[in-house]
């Protein structure tokens, strides 16, 4: 289910600069530096250091001659494109009905989109619902989050089949012609082969691989005797939730893949990172970019 009709691009993204982007600044006092790991390799001049700047860009010969800290700047940190790559495949529509998954991902994506564009970077996004819905190209500025938002509280248009998330992968390669920040949102429920394009993405651009989790993924509570519809492909089956046995295999396979899913994801290149419908949001993004900073 997607936002309420009377949902505005402008009325969410207030509700997020109060609600998460504001509690963010207070968490990480504004150093979103850390949402990429590595630094660009064209160096393309030289500036005084500044708090908060990493101090292995400090260049020590120049800091020596002038008795002033200077950093190297690099291509990367003065003109950083982000790609925001979106699945709004069927299956995202599941979990509770005031927050399924594609309502978490419109959060995420209008969050980072926020933060990334505060420093005048450039965002640009790939819809995707098992072909690419549309493309944005990539501008600056609180309008270009607003046009985000726009289309992402637009209805997915009904599809039916297996999401083939490779395709997405693909087409953010495609449109991300210099090395950018890639940030892919999806719930990974997908055809194989998704891990090949994601291993070839993490050789030219910085990945976040975000992926949207809902617990009775893994966990299906005890409802009796129920009717699930697979959101892909529309196959109808019932199953009996009073049954413990049934329970007990249902988490030990979806476990099992979920294992599996961040083993695949890890060789290519580039770690999961899990959010749930019933995480809070901060605390979410906190973890993300709190784990890229130990990780580098």
């Amino acid at each position: 289910m997607m936002p309420s009709s009377v949902e505005t691009p402008e009325r969410l993204l207030r509700r997020l600069e109060w609600r998460v982007l504001r509690r963010l600044d207070g968490r990480l006092q504004g150093d979103y530096r850390t949402l990429r790991r590595g630094a660009g390799i064209d160096v393309t001049d030289l500036r005084e250091y500044e708090p908060g700047d990493d101090v292995r860009h400090i260049d020590w010969n120049v800091t020596a001659r002038t008795d002033v800290a200077h950093v190297r700047t690099f291509l990367e940190d003065r003109e950083l494109t982000t790609w925001l790559l979106l699945d709004r495949s069927p299956s995202m529509g599941f979990g509770p009905t005031e927050r399924p998954k594609e309502t978490v991902l419109i959060e995420i994506a209008a969050s980072l989109a926020s933060l990334l564009t505060r420093g005048g970077n450039r965002v640009g996004a790939v819809l995707y619902n098992n072909d690419v819905e549309r493309t944005i190209p990539p501008r600056n500025g609180r309008n270009q989050v607003l046009r985000l938002t726009h289309h992402l509280l637009q209805p997915a248009v009904p599809v039916r089949g297996t999401t083939d998330l490779a395709r997405l992968i693909h087409a953010g390669a495609s449109v991300a012609r210099r090395r950018s920040l890639i940030v892919l949102v999806s719930d990974f429920i997908s055809a194989d082969g998704w891990q090949r394009a994601l291993s070839q993405l993490t050789e030219r651009h910085e990945v976040i691989a975000i992926r949207l989790v809902d617990p009775r993924e893994v966990e299906l509570p005890d409802a009796g005797l129920i009717v699930v519809e697979d959101a892909e492909t529309g196959e109808l089956l019932s199953v009996d939730t009073n049954d413990p046995e049934f329970r007990r295999r249902f988490h030990e396979v979806a476990a099992a893949r979920e294992a599996e899913l961040h083993a695949m994801a890890k060789q290519a290149g580039s770690p999961l990172y899990d959010v749930s419908t019933e995480d809070d949001l901060v605390r979410a993004l906190v973890r993300i970019i709190e784990s890229r900073r130990r990780r580098r």
